[in-house]
């Protein structure tokens, strides 16, 4: 078995390939293993994970993006191998484990991939050259997606024997839908910039020589409007897919009442 990665240990976080910088209300995630494409490993998901559990309450607006050229291409291969990553199981060994072994490990890998749509934050993806796998994931984890003209997005784990396990299936379909997601993953074709704006995977994209200008300025509109109307409205759109046109009205005229009394300062 491995050993944890302290949540509040920077320097570690940094040894797994990710660095943490905060600027006031915003924090910037930054994958730093450029020399290995930001490939990724249970060390970084855990160290991930545990940013996203040390934010500061003051946070409202997170930016992941990568240095390199590549955003991440995917998980590191040295899991595949008999030797794996030092510290770290391989996947013949997940294997042999029990289900309830198994179910809890891939429960923590996903803590890496799901903290980024919470209700009191907007996160955003800078997405540059080669996003495979984990790394596609990663960015379909945000709530907003800036890519670079270079972006390729891939789902590769079908073509290795696998499935997408890091909480990209639901958000790649409620953005693509059924048929392209399912195309998208079965076939593990590349997905570049055009067409990712095309059918709303991305936001926008930009060269790449303005990806980080062009994220800095969505983050600086973002923090225009007051945080709890951001929350509540962010709330609404989250919720919507689930409720019916009649229950996503009352939902919005009790937003609406919270968000009035709040204003003339008659809030709980």
């Amino acid at each position: 078995m491995s050993t944890p990665i302290l949540d509040t240990d920077p320097q570690l976080w940094e040894q797994a390939g990710v660095r943490l910088e905060l600027d006031g209300e915003t924090a910037v995630v930054t994958l730093c293993r450029p020399e290995r494409r930001n490939a990724q490993s249970p060390a970084m998901w855990r160290a991930l994970a545990g940013i996203g559990r040390s934010l500061p309450g003051t946070v409202r607006v997170v930016v992941l993006r990568a240095e390199g050229v590549s955003f991440s291409a995917g998980l590191d291969r040295a899991m595949f191998t008999p030797e794996g990553i030092p510290g770290e199981r391989n996947f013949l060994q997940l294997a042999a484990a029990d289900d309830k072994d198994l179910d809890e490990t891939i429960a923590g890998y996903q803590e890496a991939f799901t903290w980024w749509r919470r209700p009191d934050l907007i996160s955003i993806a800078a997405v540059q050259g080669h996003a495979v796998g984990a790394g596609f994931q990663l960015a379909l984890g945000c709530d907003l997606r800036v890519v670079a003209e270079d972006v390729q997005f891939a789902m590769k784990e079908t073509s290795l024997g696998l499935v997408p396990d890091l909480a990209g299936t639901k958000p790649l379909t409620e953005l693509v839908g059924y048929a392209r997601a399912l195309e998208i993953c079965a076939t593990g074709r590349w997905v570049g910039a055009e067409e990712a704006v095309a059918t709303g995977l991305a936001n926008l994209a930009v060269p790449a020589a303005e990806l980080d200008a062009t994220v800095r300025d969505l983050t600086a509109a973002l923090l225009a409007a007051p945080r709890s109307a951001v929350i509540e409205t962010k709330a609404l759109l989250q919720g919507a897919a689930g409720r019916s046109f009649e229950e996503q009205r009352v939902a919005e005229r009790a937003a609406q009442a919270r968000r009035l009394r709040d204003l003339a300062g008659l809030g709980d």
